[in-house]
């Protein structure tokens, strides 16, 4: 078997984080029964064939022999497809104007001095860290020491004073070019220089040069170049999951058939990693009944939900198809206006007499943001934290185990994921200094973003009044019905009926 593949308890139970009680609780309770399903089953069909046993069988063991021979079969074909996606990267490096663009900016991030306090003043003016010169910082600067404490994530977390040059200039290659960084010296007179200017300007930032030389022991996280990590999952959890989405795909709709397609200002529903519908179908629910004359439309990405049965399981979306996509749906839908005339003029997005408003409530309209994953994301908490993170609580064996562990989660952030197209900046959010257009919700003691970081972030750059933030939220904790947070969302979306 693939090392890749079946080495999952030993990842789950490495030390040397040690262990809390909830930890060992959710193993032996939650994940030691599923991943056990298929060694059974292979256990028992052996024995069944090779002891000829199976023909004494009475029906219900012959049909327990059937549901085995069947999780036999696909845990092959799960295997199967761990070792298509264990290979390199499908992708190449995106638009090098793109990404040296978003590199910048994320040096630029933190550079200038905004005050934390805030304003919410819509079109005040501001300025903002992408109006700063990535300049020569001094080694006690405090935007240089906070820039090396948390570049170090991107090397486990090592001591600053560890890192050496040519680590550094594998993780610049990673996040450049998508490849590995064998020398500088074999690289191509271009691609020298362009990793020498990104290391000038992060040794600038950084307030100190990084030492000539090489230390193993302060390894990048090199996300979609190293080694994949995937979990078992029997055939019955994947048939669930299916079967459960499609149930209440098929519910909703019927349910809700008479709001789908009118009403003012429709919620456009951007959901997380997880389950899909099955995990977001309370919350779902709850949100129609609150607002029932509003339109809802709910994406449902296969990759995100475990939908392997899906032929687009293993070729998510990249950005520009799911923009366009979105967009086109959008159009067909009628839910908003061309904003250009065929000479090219802007049109006025204003609605005339008689007409309903327009508008959606995503990156349109408005925008609720509840613990978002895209700020911050080029400090590297999000992929230590659901992908390198040893596991130590409960709830990090849960998050890591059941979704950065799945075949199709994994695939996606450890083979298709592109940091630059996956980071929101502050700038490019409409209205965003504008509560009543933008919200924010964020939980303290989220296990998956820095919480206290993004929070820093938002409020720096204007952001108070439209900032819900929970000292003690977990992730996702706001969309859990009878919370104070989930009472906040459905006030602030009502706001636009």
């Amino acid at each position: 078997m693939d090392s890749e593949f079946t080495k999952d308890i030993a990842e789950l139970l490495h030390l040397p984080r040690q262990k809390t009680l909830s930890f060992y609780i959710v193993f032996l309770t939650a994940v030691l029964p599923v991943w056990s399903v298929v060694p059974i089953s292979w256990a028992f069909v052996a024995y069944s064939l090779l002891s000829a046993s199976l023909w004494t069988y009475a029906w219900y063991g012959r049909a327990l022999f059937a549901w085995a021979l069947c999780e036999v079969f696909f845990s092959v074909y799960l295997y199967s497809l761990a070792r298509l996606i264990s290979g390199s990267s499908p992708h190449g490096p995106a638009s090098l104007i793109e990404l040296q663009s978003a590199f910048k900016r994320s040096l630029q991030a933190g550079l200038a001095f905004l005050p934390e306090d805030g304003s919410d003043e819509e079109g005040g003016v501001r300025p903002g860290s992408p109006t700063e010169d990535i300049i020569a910082l001094d080694f006690d600067d405090p935007r240089a020491v906070d820039f090396r404490n948390y570049m170090r994530t991107w090397y486990g977390k090592v001591p600053w004073s560890s890192i050496r040059k040519h680590e550094v200039y594998a993780w610049l290659s990673w996040s450049i070019y998508n490849a590995p960084f064998p020398s500088l010296e074999s690289l191509p007179e271009d691609e020298q220089e362009i990793l020498r200017s990104a290391m000038s300007m992060l040794e600038k930032r950084a307030g100190i040069a990084i030492p000539d030389g090489s230390n193993p022991d302060s390894s990048p996280l090199l996300l979609t170049l190293d080694p994949i990590n995937v979990a078992w999952r029997p055939f019955v959890w994947y048939a669930f999951i299916a079967v459960g989405n499609s149930v209440l795909r098929q519910y909703l709709k019927v349910k809700w058939r008479a709001s789908i397609e009118t009403g003012p200002h429709p919620i456009v529903f951007v959901h997380g990693l997880g389950l899909g519908l099955i995990q977001y179908n309370i919350f779902l629910t709850q949100l129609m009944e609150a607002i029932p004359d509003r339109p809802v439309l709910v994406p449902l990405h296969p990759h995100a939900s475990q939908e392997i049965f899906h032929p687009r399981f293993l070729n998510p979306m990249n950005r520009h198809e799911s923009a366009d996509c979105l967009a086109g749906l959008l159009r067909e839908l009628d839910w908003v206006e061309q904003h250009r005339a065929d000479n090219g003029e802007k049109l006025d997005d204003e609605p005339k007499d008689g007409q309903r408003p327009t508008g959606v409530t995503m990156m349109i309209y408005r925008s609720c943001f509840v613990d978002p994953v895209t700020f911050c994301s080029w400090e590297g908490d999000l992929c230590y934290n659901f992908i390198y993170r040893r596991c130590a609580t409960g709830l990090e064996l849960l998050m890591k185990y059941f979704v950065g562990m799945e075949l199709g989660v994994a695939n996606f952030l450890q083979r298709h994921f592109d940091w630059s197209a996956n980071s929101l900046w502050f700038q490019d959010i409409p209205n965003a200094c504008d509560p009543s257009k933008t919200k924010f919700f964020l939980g303290g003691k989220d296990d998956v973003v820095d919480a206290e970081r993004v929070k820093r972030y938002l409020t720096s750059h204007g952001i108070r009044k439209g900032l819900w933030f929970d000292p003690h939220g977990r992730h996702g904790e706001a969309l859990l019905s009878g919370g104070k947070g989930h009472k906040e969302i459905l006030r602030w979306l009502r706001e636009a009926s």
